[in-house]
């Protein structure tokens, strides 16, 4: 039997264990394709969003762009007041390989890019973010995966050994960002591929 080199299971939630993208909200609100794809990336942007993961209140951001874009409003609005329309629902396949971790004993953390205010709206409606036995969301931190001082943060308040803490995220850079301080972490592509990862470090899944 392999023996286990990781003590403790870290996971990125969107992506990897929840099924979100603004193209669910937005199938609705603009049918046509192209309209749609022009709105999600020349108004509400990656880094427009992206700000809200690193702390900025969603009503600010609303008000500013709505400031820049007012023929939108309505639609900029949306993406704040509908947001949980952005989540389709959650990987069932790696909630089983959590709910495997969790009764083989094995701590469980989550380290997101979330705004802090949709994290809790996130929550309340999947309740199994609530199981976790420790969280960093970057909203609450105001720092965002990649940068170092993140995965510090969780190193450092839950007392984890980096080279024994496991790490998956479907985003390349945030999987490097992991490995810079220490953390032993491989890009998520599958919960089968997950299991593979687990199991080659020891864990029975």
């Amino acid at each position: 039997m392999t023996e286990r080199t990781i003590d403790t299971v870290v996971f990125d939630i969107g992506g990897v264990l929840m099924d979100w993208s603004p193209d669910y909200l937005y199938a609705d609100l603009i049918p046509d394709e192209q309209q749609r794809t022009w709105f999600l990336t020349e108004v509400t942007t990656r880094e427009w969003n992206h700000q809200q993961d690193a702390g900025r209140p969603w009503a600010e951001a609303v008000v500013e762009l709505t400031a820049l874009h007012p023929e939108h409003a309505e639609w900029i609005e949306a993406y704040d007041t509908q947001w949980l329309k952005t989540i389709k629902g959650l990987f069932e396949d790696t909630v089983a390989v959590f709910n495997d971790m969790r009764a083989l004993g094995i701590p469980t953390y989550a380290l997101t890019n979330f705004s802090a205010e949709k994290w809790e709206v996130a929550k309340e409606a999947f309740p199994i973010l609530t199981e976790f036995d420790g969280e960093v969301v970057s909203g609450v931190e105001q720092t965002t995966k990649p940068d170092e001082k993140i995965y510090r943060i969780l190193l450092e308040r839950f007392g984890l050994t980096a080279e024994r803490t496991f790490y998956t995220d479907d985003v390349q850079h945030n999987v490097d960002g992991a490995r810079v301080v220490g953390i032993d972490a491989e890009l998520f592509t599958s919960a089968a591929s997950l299991r593979e990862h687990l199991r080659a470090r020891g864990l029975s899944v």
